[in-house]
């Protein structure tokens, strides 16, 4: 069976994140046909079209990173019923510009975790939205709104609740499966 490298983001810029802790969680408990990479987007500057011509070096590097991965994980919190605005800013640096979006025909996953009972349901809608006009299939099914209950996931990413770890490993198997589907109707070399 082909093993696919996907590249992860984490919405969050704190080290502490609890959707940090998440990513941790997910890669552990992912099927053995999945490798990951952190794509980090702590370092990048604001987005701008007079870049169009020559991207920063960090962008570049960005850039090529979310090229370079079979698939992207989107792992983030909810900021005011939206996503992070360093989400977006990087989000839009890797569709920048016109004609070289990263995205295309790049299949993802949206997951986050929050204090809030309804986990992020309406800022995951929206990176949704985002992620359609990219070009980037996307996992709809199964949704997972995870709320955040202190001592739910170890520093090391154990989840320590059995229902969720469950549910988590089931969600990974299921975002494999969905690569699985993308590169058969969507060949990569097509």
């Amino acid at each position: 069976m082909t093993t696919f490298n996907v590249g992860y983001l984490i919405g969050s810029l704190s080290k502490d994140s609890i959707n940090r802790k998440l990513a941790t969680a997910l890669t552990r408990l992912a099927p053995e046909h999945l490798t990951f990479t952190e794509i980090p987007i702590r370092d990048l500057p604001l987005y701008n079209y007079d870049y169009d011509g020559d991207f920063p070096p960090v962008a570049k590097a960005f850039k090529e990173a979310i090229a370079a991965v079979d698939a992207v994980l989107f792992v983030t919190p909810e900021y005011n019923r939206s996503i992070p605005g360093a989400l977006k800013n990087a989000i839009d640096w890797a569709s920048r510009p016109y004609g070289k979006n990263s995205f295309t025909r790049k299949p993802s996953a949206v997951i986050g975790t929050s204090p809030g009972a309804i986990g992020t349901a309406v800022g995951q809608q929206h990176l949704r939205s985002v992620l359609g006009f990219c070009n980037s299939p996307q996992m709809n099914a199964p949704e997972a709104y995870i709320q955040f209950k202190p001592g739910l996931i170890t520093d090391e990413g154990e989840v320590t609740n059995e229902s969720t770890a469950e549910f988590l490993k089931t969600y990974m198997s299921e975002f494999h499966q969905f690569i699985v589907r993308v590169y058969t109707a969507l060949p990569k070399d097509a």
